[in-house]
């Protein structure tokens, strides 16, 4: 029989083994898991994405994970397969105690969208601990005359299984007098009676003791005993009577140790020793015995420890009278404890996602729950956070929040925001908890850099060292880090015909800009140009700014006399009659300047006369006119040198020479040699005038061919250089008055040659001639003919 029965309970822990798994994943309900206590850490509980109906796949995207309100990690979750296990070994009277069913609360937290789904977790239990009594040896004093069907009060056993696995029943070891009655307390525990089946015999047997058995129903049922000693007393026929059979305390949580709590009083109608009263707990639970004290004599339950209504919110207790005979009475006490505010509102984190990148839209910054271990107005909460900030509190789930931005960011405004979550129950006093998190904005790239100006003129003097550093730009960008590292760059001309990677260069890091080579203002005065300013974020943002280049004219350019052409030929010699008056036009000097401004304004000077005071130079227009009358003592030769100069710093000149011959009139080309014979002058006059008609006419015709091929000559130049003549004059016109050896007023067009640092003279050009106006009744001044203008030596 008992190796029968060792087989018997071997096989029954095996079937255990097999059935407690499985049970693990049955649920009653979606979201709940059942699982037995003392499973190994990484059991098998269930398989959440199966028992929500979600793919397996949408718990790793959305990033689930399993949390708590206790911030107990019991569970762990297996996003790729979507199977819950244990993360620790469970103990159903450790986390639980006597309470049933035993169901631990968690939250699966689901992003993208954020989502919360409550699950339960009911940990059932298994019988592993046995009946055990607290008293090993339990006494009873039972008078002699207390008739058949007495009961008796026994200590009953703890077990701290529950269920099926609490106590189930009490045996006793066979005897005559006595069987055992099970019968349930207010907590719903079994506690065992003693029934007296026989008269006892105080002379007979005056103490009789046996064995009592506490079994519980697990499977295989353990068990615990402790031994009864029952003393036969002599006679004592009352027992004693409560006031109250049944007794209400209300008792605030916070009281103070020693507090009394309840008086109760009982009577014995008997004397001596047989009416003396004690009283004592009866059935307590080690709980009670912790925290509650009766005094025996008086009847006062007193507090022992402290009280804690968030643990336990209240007792029943069973108080026992006893009597000097044995006999006792009993009745019960409900104590309720009350709450009050003494929990102040937790704050548990659950993510947290610091910086944020500005101008993004509604962002979660913080996921957290609330909690408060009061009951009532004590245990209501209210969250907020200060109102002048972009963000917004949102309620989730029960007691979870999102704290959110309210509006996109933007750094440049403010790059980081200290902010305080505010949690307050509604108790008296009101208690609250303050969690402060620290909120960093990441920069975006949403700014273009800005230039200090939208248009930047640099002056710079010409004929500059290549190389020079003429300027510089500057952009500023309101980003951070490689958003706001600004490089510089020159952008393409909108002129194609301007050589601007030949002109300036620009640093990329700072915006200095620098002049290449050397500038000529007289073969570009002025240009403009693009710079852009690039950061470099990603994408890149980019402005661009003006950049004029004003070229400042340098005296550098000598003087150029146009009028009379100094090329080495034969001299131009001006004819003047004998006849003129003081103040007669001889000639007029024509000269240009390629510089401007006042290093172009021209003087002229007499610098040396064959016969000083002869002659006398206008100093603003180059007229060369007779100071005096002419006399016939005056040589018919005579030698100007006049200086033209300009009024630059320091000043440049250059000299004319004129050759001036004196006539008797302007039919006389020129003087006859003393020599000559009449007959032989007369011929020779025939023979001149046919030479000056021939050479007119060659001359006009080669005029019209140079000025033709010169023409084809500047168009092409101008095709080539955008249109214009290289280098520039006030006007680009010179006026030479019609008075004197020139019959009209004419101006002319001036053209130097392109590329020239000498603006060598390349051709002038007659424009409409000025025409005096004709007064009537006057006559038009004979005008002298072109040809006398020519000087011919005749052998």
């Amino acid at each position: 029989m008992e190796n029968g029965g060792t087989g018997t309970l071997w096989v029954r822990q095996v079937l255990l083994l097999f059935v407690l798994p499985a049970m693990s994943q049955v649920g009653s309900e979606p979201g709940r898991f059942l699982v037995a206590e003392e499973m190994h850490s990484g059991s098998f509980v269930g398989n959440l994405a199966k028992d929500l109906g979600l793919e397996v796949g949408e718990l790793s995207a959305r990033g689930a994970r399993v949390v708590s309100n206790d911030n107990k990690q019991c569970l762990q979750l297996d996003t790729n397969t979507g199977d819950l296990l244990l993360s620790e070994m469970l103990d159903r009277e450790e986390l639980c105690g006597s309470a049933e069913p035993c169901v631990l609360y968690f939250q699966v937290l689901m992003k993208n969208p954020m989502q919360f789904l409550q699950i339960e977790l009911e940990v059932s239990d298994i019988n592993d601990h046995s009946p055990e009594f607290l008293e090993k040896e339990m006494l009873l004093e039972i008078p002699e005359n207390s008739p058949a069907g007495t009961v008796f009060l026994l200590e009953s056993a703890k077990d701290l299984d529950v269920g099926v696995n609490a106590v189930k029943s009490y045996t006793i070891s066979p005897n005559s007098h006595f069987h055992i009655k099970m019968r349930v307390n207010p907590d719903n525990r079994k506690y065992p009676e003693l029934v007296l089946d026989k008269a006892l015999d105080y002379e007979e047997q005056p103490e009789l003791s046996f064995i009592l058995t506490a079994v519980d129903g697990g499977s295989p049922p353990r068990s615990g005993t402790a031994l009864v000693r029952v003393v036969v007393v002599d006679t004592n026929d009352n027992t004693p009577e409560f006031e109250q059979t049944f007794y209400e305390v209300n008792i605030p949580e916070n009281s103070v140790l020693g507090s009394l709590v309840v008086t109760v009083s009982a009577w014995d109608l008997d004397s001596g020793i047989n009416g003396e009263i004690s009283y004592t707990f009866s059935h307590a639970s080690e709980d009670i015995r912790k925290t509650f004290e009766i005094n025996q004599n008086s009847g006062e339950v007193s507090l022992k420890a402290s009280l804690d209504f968030e643990a336990i919110d209240s007792y029943s207790v069973i108080i026992q009278a006893t009597d000097g005979g044995g006999l006792f009475g009993k009745s019960t006490v409900r104590i309720q404890v009350m709450d009050v505010n003494d929990n102040a509102p937790e704050i548990a984190v659950s993510s947290i996602t610091s910086p944020i990148p500005e101008n993004w839209p509604e962002t979660v910054v913080m996921v957290f729950s609330i909690r408060d271990k009061d009951s009532g107005e004590n245990g209501r909460m209210v969250c907020f956070i200060p109102e002048d900030l972009p963000f917004l509190l949102k309620s989730s789930v029960e007691n979870y929040y999102t704290l959110e931005t309210e509006s996109p960011l933007d750094r440049e405004s403010r790059a980081e925001y200290n902010l305080t979550i505010t949690v307050t129950d509604l108790g008296t006093p009101r208690l609250k908890t303050e969690h402060s998190i620290t909120v960093l904005v990441a920069d975006v790239n949403d700014n273009a850099p800005a230039f200090t100006q939208t248009s930047y003129t640099l002056l710079v003097q010409e004929n500059n060292s290549p190389a020079l550093h003429i300027g510089s730009v500057s952009a500023t960008d309101r980003d951070s880090g490689t958003n706001a590292q600004v490089t510089y760059s020159l952008l393409p001309p909108q002129d194609p015909h301007l050589p601007l990677a030949s002109l300036v260069s620009i640093n990329a890091d700072n915006g200095h800009l620098f002049a290449l080579r050397s500038l000529d203002y007289e073969a570009l005065q002025a240009f403009e140009f693009r710079v852009g300013a690039t950061d470099r974020g990603s994408p890149a943002l980019s402005s661009e700014a003006l950049v004029r280049v004003v070229v400042v004219d340098d005296n550098d350019n000598s003087p150029f006399v146009l009028y009379p052409l100094q090329n080495g030929s034969a001299p131009c010699t001006e004819l003047v009659p004998r006849a003129a008056e003081a103040g007669y036009l001889v000639t007029k000097v024509v000269a240009v300047d390629g510089d401007s401004g006042q290093n172009a304004w021209l003087s002229f000077q007499l610098l040396k006369a064959t016969e000083p005071g002869l002659f006398g130079v206008w100093a603003h227009n180059g007229e060369v006119r007779t100071a005096r009358p002419l006399s016939e003592r005056d040589a018919a030769k005579h030698r100007l040198v006049v200086l033209v100069k300009d009024n630059g710093e320091p000043p440049l000149s250059a000299t004319v020479t004129l050759h001036v011959l004196l006539v008797d009139g302007f039919s006389q080309p020129y003087l006859p040699l003393p020599e000559a014979a009449p007959d032989q002058a007369q011929a020779d006059s025939l023979t001149v005038y046919l030479v000056i008609a021939l050479a007119s006419v060659s001359s006009l015709f080669l005029f019209s061919v140079l000025l033709f091929v010169v023409v084809r000559l500047c168009r092409r130049n101008r095709a080539a250089s955008g249109g214009r003549c290289s280098g520039h004059f006030p006007g680009h016109l010179v006026d030479v008055s019609g008075t004197g050896t020139l019959s009209q007023s004419y101006q002319y067009e001036i053209c130097l040659t392109g590329g020239s640092r000498t603006n060598e003279f390349k051709f002038l050009k007659p424009i409409i001639p000025k025409l005096p106006p004709q007064c009537p009744g006057k006559e038009t001044e004979e005008n002298p003919t072109f040809p006398s203008s020519f000087e011919f030596n005749i052998q």
